[in-house]
């Protein structure tokens, strides 16, 4: 069976060797028909703590490491940055 593959973000780095990846996905109510946002929390083990929180990483299925760790990060997604808008002809830039 392959092994799962998950992308989110993380909200802790606290724990040693250990982050939280929060993942979010999209799911219909199944009455009303909306599209409304389902999470959940992995942690997941980080063998050189080089991962801060609020970096978005994708995240394996593994054998458990611990109780509740049975994810390792696998790398960082790369997230492109929005180049600063440029100021409107004759305005001053402060």
């Amino acid at each position: 069976m392959p092994k799962r593959i998950l992308t989110g973000t993380v909200v802790s780095d606290k724990g040693d060797k250990t982050v939280v990846v929060k993942v979010e996905r999209k799911v219909k109510h199944p009455l009303y028909g909306k599209i409304i946002r389902r999470s959940k929390k992995y942690h997941a083990h980080d063998e050189d703590n080089a991962i801060k929180a609020g970096e978005t990483v994708r995240i394996e299925e593994t054998k458990p490491y611990s109780k509740l760790k049975t994810w390792k990060v696998l790398d960082k997604v790369e997230t492109s940055t929005k180049p600063k808008a440029a100021a409107a002809p004759g305005e001053v830039e402060a």
